[in-house]
């Protein structure tokens, strides 16, 4: 899945010469995190929530009401921003946007085009949403883990006993990271069964495959 189909396109910025207590003003308003700095039209940094927690006076401040207003109208946000920071383009896609973020310790990537235009931003609720429909978890609580033969052939076999058992599959999901060697870990999820008919498809499903676990999930508490 590419980044310009989870990025957020209407993008907030703050101009380089920006206030700091507008920039606070303008994350607490629009209950966002960071915001991209712009000058002349181009992207020059970045400024999160943290920076700007960082910056301003600790509570234990001498410093009266108004002379604290004053500090913080005085003080640019080019003094305290992440200057160049990792960018992403729209056609990467969003695991790798992930492995960036994870890799560089960062929560969100501002996100320009083949001119280093900004034209979007991609963060960690991103990630997550998409996590999320690629599971299908949405459409099916149930989910089955295996451990399968890395073979040619081995995922349609367990697939088509789900089928053969009425199970409706909607995400298939596989990986040899955490596998024993010549083996990978392969979790299926289906739309919810009658509670017999899941019965007897995990108790076809273990007598003919290695089942890690399975687990039926429950979003109603959520």
């Amino acid at each position: 899945m590419l980044i310009r189909e989870w990025m957020a396109t209407d993008v907030l910025t703050v101009d380089e010469n920006t206030s700091m207590m507008k920039a606070l003003h303008l994350m607490k308003e629009n209950k966002i995190r960071r915001l991209p700095v712009m000058s002349h039209g181009k992207l020059v940094g970045i400024i999160s929530d943290r920076d700007l927690k960082e910056a301003s006076p600790s509570k234990a401040t001498t410093l009266d009401v108004h002379e604290l207003y004053y500090l913080l109208a005085e003080i640019k946000i080019k003094e305290i921003m992440t200057k160049n920071p990792i960018t992403i383009q729209p056609d990467e896609t969003i695991e790798r946007a992930a492995v960036v973020m994870l890799e560089n310790k960062v929560s969100g990537l501002p996100v320009v085009n083949g001119k280093s235009e900004l034209v979007g931003i991609v963060t960690q609720s991103d990630i997550f949403r998409a996590f999320v429909n690629i599971t299908g978890i949405y459409r099916g609580g149930v989910q089955f883990a295996f451990s399968l033969d890395d073979r040619p052939g081995s995922i349609k076999e367990v697939a088509d006993t789900v089928r053969e058992h009425g199970g409706r599959i909607v995400s298939i999901l596989s990986s040899t990271d955490m596998a024993v060697e010549g083996t990978r870990n392969v979790y299926i999820r289906i739309r919810n069964l009658p509670q017999e008919d899941l019965e007897n498809l995990e108790k076809t499903l273990r007598q003919k495959f290695r089942v890690i676990y399975m687990v039926k999930d429950i979003l109603k508490t959520v």
